[in-house]
């Protein structure tokens, strides 16, 4: 059973056993950030007239952050907007994500918000996965989502996966919040399912998107640079916990890709 962290052990970078001056995350050579406008760096600002303006900055993204502060090779695979059904159907193979030669180590999957709260596509079942052929997927959102993993894992048979719930934002709808918690407890589903997939439950053990997080990490309905730093950090001491709370778990990282007898 795979020990997660709690919001205290994720706070507090001291607890248990992590080396000073580095993170754990940093085992991971090669990571692949799966996931739509937040793990691109998007801003958003509003014109005089109103009108929304959206810029996906991808050096600004959670994930080159990340690859700035742990020296990793980090892959932007995302897109403002992106769903995990268009992920499937044509971006992967239009922006060649699916070649082999861009396979990671590690894999951070953060869609949903598109999928479930914007698009109300229907969250699926985990008998909509089909585990000995993707292809065979059911057409939900489940599906979808799973046949990325899927296919990457094909690419790459020993990567790892950390699959990003959704925060609490200040002032949404009860019922975005149940499609926040459904899109988790499918997240946990398919975690039992596969092996080397862990959650970075960023719905129930982060600070909440509160009205004070808004006010210092929000232009308008995406994150400022800082938030972005805030999220790479996040994101950084989350792995680190899983890592160092099982370290069992990732004793072979360094000999991917490398024939072993």
């Amino acid at each position: 059973m795979v020990q997660l962290p709690g919001i205290e052990d994720l706070m507090n970078y001291e607890h248990g056993t992590a080396p000073k001056n580095y993170s754990f995350t940093s085992i991971f050579r090669t990571i692949a950030c799966v996931g739509d406008s937040l793990a691109s760096g998007e801003f958003e600002l509003i014109d005089e007239e109103g009108k929304n303006h959206y810029y996906d900055r991808f050096e600004y993204s959670w994930g080159q952050f990340l690859a700035r502060k742990i020296g990793s090779t980090v892959y932007n695979f995302s897109r403002g907007g992106m769903t995990a059904m268009e992920y499937c159907k044509s971006y992967a193979r239009l922006k060649d994500y699916w070649n082999p030669d861009l396979k990671a180590q590690a894999y951070i999957v953060a869609l949903g918000v598109n999928d479930l709260v914007n698009n109300h596509q229907d969250p699926g079942e985990i008998d909509d996965v089909d585990f000995s052929d993707p292809d065979k997927n059911r057409e939900t959102f489940l599906g979808y989502y799973a046949k990325i993993i899927q296919k990457y894992r094909q690419i790459q048979p020993d990567s790892y996966f950390f699959l990003m719930t959704m925060p609490y934002s200040a002032g949404e709808s009860e019922q975005d919040a149940r499609l926040k918690r459904r899109h988790a407890e499918l997240l946990y589903a398919l975690s039992e399912r596969i092996e080397r997939v862990y959650i970075l439950d960023f719905n129930r053990y982060v600070p909440p998107h509160d009205e004070e997080f808004h006010r210092k990490y929000y232009m308008n309905g995406h994150l400022t640079p800082t938030g972005y730093v805030v999220t790479a950090e996040l994101v950084d001491r989350y792995i680190d916990c899983i890592v160092r709370n099982n370290p069992e778990d990732f004793k072979m990282v360094g000999m991917i890709d490398v024939p072993t007898p």
